[in-house]
């Protein structure tokens, strides 16, 4: 009961921050405004390491893997504070992907923010990812992980962590105001899960000596190891 009643009052305030910033003036949004990046994957290509990081405000984000380029990204927003910010910085045998807004948004009137981003490349990936308040679909099935850094923000939050483990990939999620489920397959998985005052919930794995572990060992040649911290709303944690 008290842990429902502190996932409200943190929702409302979440929701209240999220409204304080950058009220646009009158006539400040209009019509649909489109855009598509691509990054080619020669370009990615040659690196020993990529970081990306994306920051995402609010709206819906959906992310996948399969991309034939290292970046094919469409862009719909309606606000000029949304317009997306692409950087991709080569230096030497490393290469950084930033995907930002230009501006805090704004959070009045009928705003509409959506964000559809695909990886590919083959290169191992080091991904960041700061949710926002909305609707989040983050499918990393097919992208190329290494690790993974993932705040769940306010919003809601479906992540399918489903890899098929040809190598160790890690991955730390820090638990938000929303709810979060996340998918993981049921062999190679090592995960510990704690912390917070809202709900995490295990399905699928076992409990052993303080850890979630797979229930079958399977034949994988590596391992998913997962970080789960805890905020405020509620996480589930499934394994496939």
């Amino acid at each position: 009961m008290i842990r429902r009643a502190a996932w409200h009052i943190a929702a409302a305030l979440g929701f209240v921050a999220l409204a304080g910033c950058n009220v646009p003036p009158p006539g400040s949004l209009g019509e649909d405004r489109r855009e598509s990046v691509v990054i080619e994957k020669a370009r990615a290509q040659g690196a020993e390491r990529i970081t990306a990081e994306i920051h995402f405000a609010a709206g819906e984000l959906s992310l996948a893997g399969g991309a034939k380029e290292f970046l094919e990204a469409d862009f719909l927003y309606n606000a000029p504070a949304l317009k997306p910010q692409v950087r991709f910085e080569e230096t030497g045998f490393r290469r950084r992907l930033s995907i930002s807004h230009a501006n805090p948004p704004p959070a009045a009137g009928n705003v509409r923010n959506r964000w559809q981003i695909r990886l590919g490349g083959g290169v191992p990936l080091d991904l960041v990812i700061r949710c926002g308040a909305g609707e989040n679909q983050l499918d990393f099935r097919e992208v190329p992980l290494r690790s993974l850094e993932m705040n769940l923000g306010v919003g809601e939050v479906k992540a399918d962590l489903r890899l098929k483990l040809d190598h160790d990939v890690e991955a730390k999620i820090q638990g938000g105001i929303g709810r979060a489920e996340v998918l993981v397959p049921a062999e190679g998985v090592d995960a510990t899960a704690q912390g917070g005052i809202g709900n995490i919930h295990v399905i699928g794995l076992e409990r052993q000596d303080g850890r979630w572990k797979s229930a079958k060992s399977g034949g994988r040649a590596g391992r998913l190891k997962l970080d789960v911290q805890g905020g405020i709303g509620e996480i589930l944690i499934r394994a496939e």
